[in-house]
């Protein structure tokens, strides 16, 4: 009978209608100042900055030429400076007919014989009319020749700026090929553009010279830089959305033209902020608050206020101060004052 006796005392040594509250586990991280950019997000497909499809301009036998960097016939996907010639035709008839020298010859000689005339006008020599008719002579015998000159450069099918091949019809050594059909297709893509089209609602909010981040799937390690280079001042009645252009340098050629990418133009940043997850942030009817841990091991609903945003992070402007000791997991069922373990 004692020993039952202790063991009841000792039951009920805890008064009642009193429960030991269990210390919910959370865990935790510092507050911290950091940067943060607040985003509009656009697609598009990526666009080359320059590309052109050179067609044959005369008639003539057709010779694709060697690259100089490989020694090899130009083939897809070769680089290619701007000057450099492509392709060349044959037609010796039709070199003949243009009489590059005879014109050249003629050039010499009118050019000689204005001179003649010039100094005997200074002299008296001859009349101005006479002057004139020399000068008339060479300024023709001066446009056959640059004339011939032309004609003659069409020729060979020259990149007009530093690119890639992109498009190149096969044709057989020799081949005759015809004025107008297609010899080679063009792409400068060290610099791309995209085009884009944005919500009414961000009209105010994107500005000329906005840096973007923009990503492709297949190039996710690598984010390019882009720049907002032009807007559209006008809103689509249909849409609601407003066009512009990204610019964007692609100095290794990663991206491609025709890629689909994806855009996230920067209309704020801040630096050496008060940062914290978005999604740790509830909403009550006092307004926005988190939970932070106080000395005695208590959680603390704090208020708070906000400033720029992202998809994962916000800017607090008030309620909290830096190093205090945020909850960022287990905080779904605390209340103020609730007892917390912290946990890794």
């Amino acid at each position: 009978m004692g020993a039952v006796a202790l063991a009841a005392i000792s039951c009920n040594n805890q008064p009642q209608g009193e429960t030991t509250e269990l210390a919910v586990p959370v865990s935790v991280e510092n507050v911290r100042k950091q940067s943060i950019s607040q985003f509009i997000n656009t697609t598009g497909t990526a666009k080359a900055i320059y590309e052109t499809t050179l067609n044959s301009e005369v008639s003539g036998q057709y010779h694709l030429l060697a690259n100089p960097s490989t020694g090899k016939p130009f083939k897809l996907g070769d680089k290619v400076k701007e000057g450099q010639i492509i392709v060349r035709f044959e037609d010796p008839e039709y070199i003949n007919a243009l009489a590059i020298e005879s014109k050249k010859l003629n050039l010499e000689i009118s050019e000689n014989e204005y001179e003649k005339q010039k100094s005997l006008y200074e002299k008296g020599g001859v009349t101005l009319r006479e002057l004139r008719n020399s000068e008339v002579s060479r300024t023709n015998a001066q446009y056959d020749y640059e004339s011939a000159q032309i004609r003659l450069a069409k020729m060979n099918v020259v990149a007009p700026f530093s690119g890639v091949i992109v498009d190149l019809p096969y044709y057989t050594k020799g081949t005759r090929v015809n004025s107008g059909q297609q010899m080679v297709s063009l792409m400068s893509y060290d610099k791309m553009y995209v085009e884009i089209n944005l919500p009414e609602k961000s009209i105010s909010e994107v500005q000329l010279g906005q840096e973007a981040i923009v990503t492709n799937y297949t190039i996710e390690q690598d984010t390019l830089i882009g720049l907002v280079s032009a807007l559209s001042p006008m809103i689509s009645s249909e849409t609601r959305t407003f066009s512009g252009k990204l610019l964007i340098n692609n100095p290794e050629l990663k991206l491609r033209p025709g890629m689909f990418v994806k855009a996230d133009i920067i209309t704020a940043k801040k630096d050496s902020v008060l940062v914290i997850p978005k999604n740790i942030i509830l909403t009550g009817n006092r307004g926005k608050y988190v939970f932070v841990v106080e000395r005695n091991n208590a959680a603390d609903d704090r208020m708070i206020q906000t400033g720029i945003e992202n998809k994962d992070f916000v800017e607090v402007t008030e309620g909290l101060k830096e190093n205090e000791r945020l909850i960022i997991k287990g905080f779904e069922t605390l209340r103020d004052n609730s007892k917390v373990k912290i946990i890794l």
